[in-house]
């Protein structure tokens, strides 16, 4: 097998003021010197990089980041130094704690005919922003299609987030998933909660599959997994992610019952109670009943319309009719009321927490 090796070139005014720097304080190996009378260059590795520090080379010092589970004692401390070359170096966390931004309350709503655009995300997905503001950063909702059925061009990768769903509106996709078996098929009225940083695949979709994605926080890392191979041998459904369960949830074995919401049923998705209360999924369907004004005490309550028509009412707001791909978000305190509602009606209700608490006014 031939051996390739990729560098990556620094420039030095003079070698021996550098070479300290970045054996002794950065902890990198010095594999290479030369020419031995008068060195102009060295190769040094280390922490994953390999770098070429060359006397009167052309390019610019550039920036080094040392990610380790140790940053304050990797360097004495110091969290950004500077190489005599010139080179920056930051050191930073290897796996940062993650932030969940406070929510910036807003009433938003969000029409499919407002024609906002589509763009390609990961995968060659087209994804629709749902709640463009994401509430300050502290969740994101997005509207996924893929037009053409087939395999998807995904690797095996985890999100660290603190609460993702996928919920299916419009087709079927099969995902597998890291001990939980072999391929799963979700399709239309399923949902996935996808545990932070559990591993997983999309394998093939089909013709025009749609999902709703929610993920909390907004701003969340995708990271591949270059050794772990779908599926895995070990079969462990009651395995915990930080302390959240993988469910799929079969929207035909359902059964709807009394909601929060006067004139509503609801479907409950089991997503809080394997969550541990970190969020709630429900469908919601008329009951043919009345409606009434009711406003919550949660923190993000998020609803997209999956069929039928209705109206929303915010107090001093104009009324908003609403379709299947309209979405909005109701902020705690705000009193609401759904009317107008079609036989067919169906939503798709997320909230955080879990479990909080609804008046009836």
């Amino acid at each position: 097998m031939t051996e390739t090796r990729a560098e990556i070139r620094l420039p030095t005014h003079e070698l021996r003021d550098d070479l300290p720097f970045f054996t002794k304080t950065l902890k990198m190996r010095l594999d290479m010197i030369y020419p031995a009378d008068n060195p102009e260059i060295a190769v040094l590795s280390g922490h994953g990089l390999r770098l070429r520090i060359e006397k009167g080379a052309a390019e610019p010092p550039g920036t080094i980041r040392i990610l380790t589970e140790d940053p304050d004692g990797f360097a004495g401390g110091q969290r950004v130094l500077t190489a005599p070359n010139g080179t920056l170096v930051e050191i930073d966390e290897l796996n940062p704690r993650l932030v969940l931004p406070k929510t910036e309350h807003a009433f938003v709503v969000r029409r499919l005919a407002d024609q906002a655009p589509w763009v390609i995300g990961r995968a060659g997905m087209l994804y629709r922003d749902l709640v463009p503001s994401r509430l300050g950063g502290a969740m994101i909702a997005s509207h996924i299609r893929i037009p053409d059925g087939g395999p998807v061009p995904d690797m095996v990768h985890f999100h660290k987030v603190g609460f993702q769903l996928i919920f299916c509106i419009k087709g079927w996709v099969d995902v597998v998933y890291e001990d939980q078996g072999g391929p799963i098929r979700l399709t239309a009225g399923d949902c996935f909660i996808q545990p932070p940083e559990i591993r997983h695949r999309v394998l093939e979709a089909s013709d025009g599959i749609e999902v709703i994605e929610i993920g909390v926080p907004a701003e969340h890392v995708t990271e591949i997994d270059h050794q772990m191979t779908l599926p895995t041998a070990q079969v462990r459904p009651e395995r915990e992610w930080q302390g959240q369960r993988f469910v799929h949830n079969v929207g035909a074995k359902g059964e709807f019952r009394t909601s929060r919401l006067p004139g509503f049923l609801a479907r409950d998705t089991t997503i809080s109670e394997n969550t541990r209360g970190v969020a709630s999924v429900l469908v919601l369907r008329p009951d043919g009943g009345e409606t009434r004004w009711t406003l919550h005490h949660g923190d993000i309550l998020f609803t997209f319309v999956m069929k039928g028509s209705m109206v929303l009412e915010g107090e001093g707001k104009e009324p908003f009719p609403l379709q299947a791909g309209d979405a909005f978000v109701i902020p705690p305190g705000l009193r609401t009321r759904y009317s107008a509602a079609s036989g067919d009606l169906e939503l798709l209700e997320v909230s955080l927490p879990g479990v909080f608490s609804t008046d009836q006014l």
